[in-house]
C-alpha cells in the first residue's frame, strides 16, 4: 500500500510511512516541485542575491558565492553539517523524517529538483535506511544531513537489513549518486522534517499508550473496589473537558456489570486521588494530545525551508524568513511529554496501592507466601525509578539556551530535542503501564472468587493471562515485564462492545 501526497500529509500519514508504508506524489505535487525548481534556476541565471543559493549559510550569509561554486557549496553543506553523534535512529524514525522532508519539498517552495524527491521516495519503497545518529541536533540540521549524505553517495545505510556505504546502497536500489544543484544542499539540511517526523511517530505511540492507560486503570479500580459514583456522567460534566468526558465514558463502559464494583459500594467515602482522578488526569492528557496533534499537522502543512521561493520562473521571488524555527512544535511536544510523564506517574501510584499492604486489603506485595516470597515488591521499585526518570526528562527542551553560528542563530527552539525526550518518556511509560497491568492481573487472580469481573475488564485479564501466567516467585519478573510492554507497544487494547 502507498500513501499519495496531494496537498500535504497528516501526522498519521507520516507515522504510517514510519511503520513501512510507501509514499507517492500526485501529479499536482510533482508540478509544484517542478515549478519551484525552475524558479531557482531563474534566480541563479539572474544572479539575485539569495541566502544559500549564492551566499554562504549561517553567519556566512553575507559572503557571496560565484555561480561556478554553487554546486560545490551544496555538496559542502551536506558534508559539513553531518555532525550527528551517538546511537543510530531506528529505521522507523528515519522513514518518518524522510516522509516529512518530502512533504516539505512538495509544497513547492523549496526548489529542489524532482530527482531529489525520486531518490528519497525510492529509499522508502526499497527499504534503504540512511544511518542517522540520534544526537547532536540543536534544531534540524544534523539528522537531515546524514540522510542527504547517502543521496550523494557518501555516508552509510542499511538496505533490506544489510549495512553498506552510501554509494553501495544507491547501487543496490538501482540509483546513481546525485550531483546537487544550487540551493539543494541547504534545502536538504533545512526545515523541521526531523522534529516533525519524530513527533508524528511519538503521537502514534502516545495515542496507544493513552488507550492502554484507559484500559489498565479499570482493572486496578475493580481490583481495589473503587467508588464508581465519582465517575458518573453528570458529576464529571461539572468540569467541562472533552478528555474527561471521553475517559469517564470509557471507565463506565469497561466496568459495566462488575460484581466486584457492586460489592464495593459504600466501602469508602471516597477513593485516593490516584484512583478517583483517573478521568481528570487521563482526560487532561487526551486534551493535550489533541492539541499537540493539531500543531504537528500544522507543521506538516507549513513551508519550513529557508529561503522560500515563490512567484513564477519569469518573475521569481526569494524570501529569507525563519520558518525553519519551530517554537510552536517544541512547545507542543514538551507539553505532551509532561502529560505522558504525569500519566505514567499516576500508573505507578496505582500500582503501589495494589502491592502496599497498608492500603490494599490484598496479600502484601501480592505474594502467595509473603516473607518467603517478595511478589511484586521490587517491580514497584522499577516503576518508581522510571517515573522519576520521566520527571527529569519532562523538563522543557523549548527553554534550552544555546547560541550558534557566531550569534547569527541566537534563538533556538530545540524541537528535535523535545521530540527525542518525548520518545524516551514513552519508552518508560510503556514499562510503567506494563508493571501496573501485571500487578492488576495478579490482584484480580487473588479476588477472583469473591465476585464477578466486568466483561470489559475480563477481556483485559484474559489477554494478560494468555501472555504471562500467575506469578509465584518462580521466575524472573523481567521477562513478564518485557512481554507486557511489547503487548502495549504493538497492540491495541481489547475493544468494549458497548462503548
Amino acid at each position: 500500500m502507498s500513501i499519495t501526497l496531494e496537498k500535504g500529509l497528516s501526522w498519521r500519514d507520516v507515522a504510517d510511512v514510519g511503520k513501512g508504508e510507501a509514499l507517492a506524489l500526485s501529479d499536482a505535487a510533482w508540478s509544484r516541485v517542478e515549478t519551484a525548481s525552475r524558479i531557482v534556476e531563474r534566480l541563479v541565471e539572474t544572479g539575485v542575491r539569495a541566502y544559500g543559493i549564492n551566499t554562504g549559510v549561517g553567519a556566512l550569509s553575507d559572503t557571496v558565492i560565484d555561480r561556478a561554486s554553487q554546486s560545490r557549496l551544496s555538496r559542502n553543506i551536506i558534508l559539513s553539517h553531518a555532525c550527528g553523534v551517538g546511537p543510530l535512529l531506528p529505521a522507523g524514525s528515519v522513514r518518518s523524517i524522510i516522509a516529512a522532508q518530502i512533504a516539505n519539498f512538495a509544497h513547492g517552495h523549496s526548489g529542489v529538483r524532482p530527482q531529489i524527491i525520486r531518490h528519497l521516495t525510492a529509499f522508502l519503497e526499497q527499504d534503504c535506511i540512511p544511518d542517522v545518529p540520534s544526537r547532536g541536533s540543536a534544531g534540524y540540521l544534523t539528522h537531515n544531513a546524514h540522510t542527504a549524505l547517502v543521496l550523494i553517495g557518501e555516508g552509510s545505510a542499511t538496505v533490506k537489513g544489510k549495512r553498506m556505504t552510501g554509494r553501495e546502497a544507491l547501487a543496490a536500489i538501482g540509483l546513481e549518486p546525485l550531483v546537487l544543484g544550487a540551493k539543494e544542499g541547504l534545502s536538504l539540511v533545512n526545515g523541521t522534517a526531523c522534529a516533525t517526523g519524530l513527533s508524528a511517530l511519538a503521537l502514534a505511540r502516545a495515542e496507544r499508550i493513552l488507550d492502554w492507560a484507559d484500559a489498565i486503570a479499570p482493572l486496578t479500580l475493580e481490583a481495589v473496589g473503587c467508588q464508581m459514583a465519582a465517575f458518573d456522567e453528570a458529576v464529571l460534566a461539572l468540569r467541562p473537558s472533552p478528555g474527561i468526558a471521553k475517559v469517564g465514558a470509557r471507565l463506565r463502559a469497561r466496568l459495566q456489570g462488575s460484581g466486584l464494583i457492586a460489592a464495593a459500594i459504600g466501602k469508602r467515602t471516597q477513593d485516593a486521588l490516584s484512583l478517583r482522578s483517573v478521568p481528570h488526569a487521563h482526560g487532561a492528557a487526551w486534551d493535550v494530545f489533541e492539541q499537540s496533534a493539531v500543531v504537528v499537522d500544522r507543521e506538516l502543512a507549513s513551508v519550513t525551508d529557508n529561503p522560500a521561493v515563490s512567484g513564477t520562473p519569469e518573475a521569481p521571488v526569494v524570501s529569507s524568513e525563519a520558518h525553519a524555527v519551530a517554537p510552536a512544535l517544541a512547545l507542543a511536544v514538551d507539553s505532551l511529554a509532561i502529560a505522558i510523564a504525569q500519566i505514567a506517574a499516576m500508573s505507578e501510584r496505582r500500582m503501589d496501592r495494589l502491592v502496599n499492604p497498608l492500603v490494599s486489603g490484598l496479600p502484601p506485595f501480592l505474594a502467595s507466601d509473603a516473607g518467603s516470597h517478595s511478589g511484586f515488591m521490587i517491580a514497584q521499585y522499577t516503576a518508581a525509578a522510571l517515573a522519576n526518570d520521566n520527571r527529569r526528562l519532562a523538563a522543557p527542551a523549548s527553554l534550552d539556551g544555546g547560541v550558534t553560528s557566531g550569534l547569527q542563530e541566537d534563538f533556538l527552539a530545540h524541537p528535535t530535542a523535545a521530540a527525542n525526550k518525548l520518545l524516551s518518556i514513552l519508552d518508560n511509560a510503556e514499562y510503567i503501564l506494563a508493571i501496573e497491568l501485571m500487578a492488576a492481573a495478579q490482584a484480580q487472580d487473588v479476588i477472583a472468587a469473591s465476585a464477578t469481573r466486568a466483561r470489559g475488564t475480563d477481556a483485559i485479564q484474559r489477554l494478560v493471562r494468555s501472555r504471562v501466567s500467575h506469578y509465584d516467585d518462580d521466575r524472573p519478573l523481567h521477562a513478564d515485564m518485557e512481554t507486557l510492554r511489547r503487548l502495549i507497544a504493538e497492540h491495541a487494547p481489547p475493544e468494549i462492545d458497548h462503548v
